[in-house]
């Protein structure tokens, strides 16, 4: 049985200024997705319709915005709404924690939508570019997890060679699944392969945007099984938790895009 290793989430700490790990992980996150977006830009299809550097680094100023606004927005309302509406001082303070993953992409999808129109550009020509390059930010985003040994998983069968006991739980030792590894391979590692080369070939458009939320939303629904639910929510109806409840959409509107799309080419 492991133990987790209780990092100093302080990576680096200059005089008064300290640099968080979690920090790094964002800006892993932003760097990778420069580098790929490039990458892609410089595909057949996309330097054929006039895609440029400046556009990437532009992509990447509005979706950090879609990400931070609409990442804490999303935890305010699909998480602890209740507690919010008599604390409004604090729905901004992003600075004390709280962050859902579902918001942040409802703020890059408006983010994006936003950059189309200004640019004259299709929104699913847009999504269709960054959405490969966006399970690798997931995975720094889950390696930061880790280190902070937050969002630990449920109770695991302590013969597991890799269940994990995370002190922060304060559970008492129990041995629990390390989940944030998990979806670090899963909704990031596997995800970007299974997404970076269905895209090496052209696609329809809209066709690797709804790929990508099929299969995020297939990665963290199964991914849920194994992370603990969150204390204040608990299991919802079935026995599934609020994660995968707001996975099933995405899977949803994911097979809905990728049909449409498939048939406006046979069209």
């Amino acid at each position: 049985m492991l133990v987790h290793p209780q990092f100093d989430p302080i990576a680096i700490s200059l005089g008064p200024l300290a640099v968080h790990w979690y920090g790094l992980t964002y800006l892993a996150a932003f760097g990778l997705f420069l580098w790929l977006a490039n990458l892609k830009v410089r595909q057949p299809q996309f330097a054929a319709a006039g895609w440029a550097k400046r556009d990437v680094d532009d992509l990447l100023f509005f979706g950090v915005l879609g990400v931070v606004l609409g990442g804490r927005l999303g935890y305010v309302l699909f998480y602890k709404p209740d507690y919010y509406l008599h604390h409004l001082g604090e729905v901004l303070a992003v600075w004390k924690g709280g962050m859902a993953f579902h918001g942040g992409l409802l703020g890059v999808l408006v983010a994006m939508a936003l950059f189309a129109r200004l640019r004259g550009r299709k929104f699913f020509e847009v999504t269709d570019l960054i959405a490969p390059c966006v399970p690798t930010g997931l995975a720094a985003g889950r390696i930061g997890n880790f280190i902070n040994g937050e969002l630990w998983g449920r109770a695991a069968d302590p013969s597991l060679p890799w269940a994990m006991i995370f002190p922060q739980a304060g559970d008492g030792g129990v041995p629990r699944h390390p989940s944030q590894l998990y979806q670090f391979l899963g909704e990031g590692l596997l995800l970007f392969v299974v997404l970076w080369f269905y895209a090496k070939k052209p696609r329809a458009t809209g066709q690797v945007s709804g790929v990508f939320l099929i299969g995020y939303g297939l990665m963290r629904f199964l991914a849920e099984f194994f992370r603990e639910p969150d204390d204040f929510l608990g299991l919802r109806a079935f026995n599934l938790s609020q994660g995968q409840w707001l996975s099933l959409p995405m899977i949803a509107a994911g097979g809905l895009i990728w049909l449409w799309a498939s048939r406006r080419q046979a069209n």
